[in-house]
């Protein structure tokens, strides 16, 4: 049996890693203090408009949100239980984002109805849903203008769920899943694989369209962004993530033979079109996991960055693209990036206040979303990361007011414009690492 184990291919060890954060947000959610909470937590989490970041933990209780996160990790790993549903790197970017917004803007309310339209457009296409379920997950990058939808359109005052909200939602939700697919399809053309968050682009644009129809061509009142953030919680922050990232990393060197054996080599990838799981193993893309994890961990506790739930979150997006081409190999330049722009913006500012300091929770998010932008630190060098890491930090803040707050994918949107506004002067002006390396060799 532990031979058999050991042998597990891929796909079958990334769904069981699906399943281990399933019940680990369940154990989380039973264990916590405030357990007494849970069900009035959900129902606070279910009737607050989604828009910008709300911290879960502050809109309703700890043991609340890790019972939202067990709910969306549920749904999302019994998707990819259905026959001839398969498990890779970009599967792995879905779950992780997908659980990552359920600590600040999403639930299995407003979750559904994309994930619908992405069952309609099998149905149209007579495609298997099994086919589609990253494209299902990927639909839901905007489930905050479905909440908005069933809670408040087109007014700003609450109406709760009725009964014409709830079909408005409904047709929103359809309207965004029934599209991604196609989407999603044409993304990487237009990045050339440089944005580990390809779906972003299609979605983004679907959150412009939604954003200018339903606020400005209708008439609807856009809310005001307002953001909920809890205080910091280090002994949840540290105590899950920790646990996590270490039980996967041991994982990962125990299918290795206790080893870290091809690590290296790894850390060497430039991430740019490339699935770990497949290129290097399975054990391999474990062991990034958990050391990519603890690597974000120790980021943000050098910045001392808040530790609340919307920053736990952002871990576990970042995370998302450890199977799919982000190591701490290729990552430090963005971070770099960010922090010298955020010192370069406070040296250089002209107004009363600086207010995008390193870690200021907008600034935190934004930084969550640039690791996106690997590839080309990996591809072209760490000083073209750097510049990345400081474009993505100056255009973040601005994305918003294009989308009304409503895109939870807003940071993965601004690395695809990055990757749009940098890539055809590196290409007419760089060579690549391996290009330079020939040059030498000959």
């Amino acid at each position: 049996m532990t031979e058999k184990w050991r042998k597990l291919p891929a796909s079958s060890m990334l769904k069981l890693v699906f399943w281990l954060f399933t019940l680990a947000f369940l154990v989380a959610a039973l264990v916590s203090p405030d357990r007494s909470q849970l069900w009035s937590g959900l129902k606070a989490i279910y009737t607050t408009p989604a828009q910008v970041t709300k911290d879960y933990f502050e809109v309703g209780s700890v043991s609340a949100t890790f019972f939202n996160a067990f709910l969306v990790s549920l749904v999302c790993s019994l998707l990819y239980m259905l026959p001839g549903a398969t498990a890779n790197g970009t599967s792995f970017i879905g779950f992780g984002l997908t659980i990552g917004f359920s600590f600040w803007g999403m639930h299995i309310f407003n979750m559904v109805p994309c994930m619908l339209g992405v069952g309609l457009y099998c149905l149209v296409k007579r495609e298997k849903l099994a086919k589609n379920v990253n494209f299902v997950l990927f639909s839901t990058g905007i489930a905050p203008i479905v909440t908005d939808m069933f809670l408040r359109y087109p007014g700003l005052e609450l109406h709760g769920y009725t009964v014409g909200s709830v079909i408005l939602g409904l047709a929103v939700g359809l309207f965004i899943g029934f599209f991604t697919p196609g989407g999603c399809a044409y993304s990487a053309n237009a990045h050339k694989g440089f944005s580990l968050y390809s779906a972003a682009l299609p979605i983004g644009m679907t959150s412009f369209l939604l954003r200018a129809v339903l606020y400005t061509v209708l008439g609807g009142q856009l809310p005001p962004v307002e953001a909920v953030l809890g205080p910091s919680r280090p002994g949840v922050f540290y105590g899950f993530l920790g646990t996590m990232f270490v039980l996967c990393m041991l994982l990962g060197l125990w299918k290795n033979g206790w080893s870290f054996r091809g690590y290296g080599k790894l850390l060497r990838s430039s991430g740019h079109k490339t699935d770990f799981s497949s290129e290097f193993g399975p054990a391999v893309a474990l062991i990034n996991i958990g050391v990519y994890g603890l690597f974000l961990m120790l980021y943000y506790t050098l910045i001392r960055g808040s530790l609340n739930g919307a920053t736990l979150g952002l871990v576990l997006c970042m995370v998302a693209c450890a199977v799919a081409g982000s190591h701490p190999g290729n990552v430090w330049p963005i971070m770099v990036g960010y922090v010298a722009a955020s010192f370069l913006a406070k040296a250089l500012c002209v107004g009363e206040n600086f207010t995008l300091v390193i870690n200021a929770q907008a600034i935190m998010t934004g930084m969550c979303y640039a690791n996106g932008l690997s590839p080309i630190a990996g591809k072209y060098g760490w000083p073209v990361g750097i510049v990345a890491g400081m474009l993505h930090y100056t255009l973040v803040t601005c994305v918003p007011a294009l989308h009304g707050g409503y895109l939870l994918y807003n940071g993965g949107f601004t690395a695809c414009l990055v990757c749009l506004l940098l890539l055809p002067t590196l290409e007419r002006f760089c060579k690549t690492k391996e290009e330079r390396l020939a040059a030498k060799a000959r």
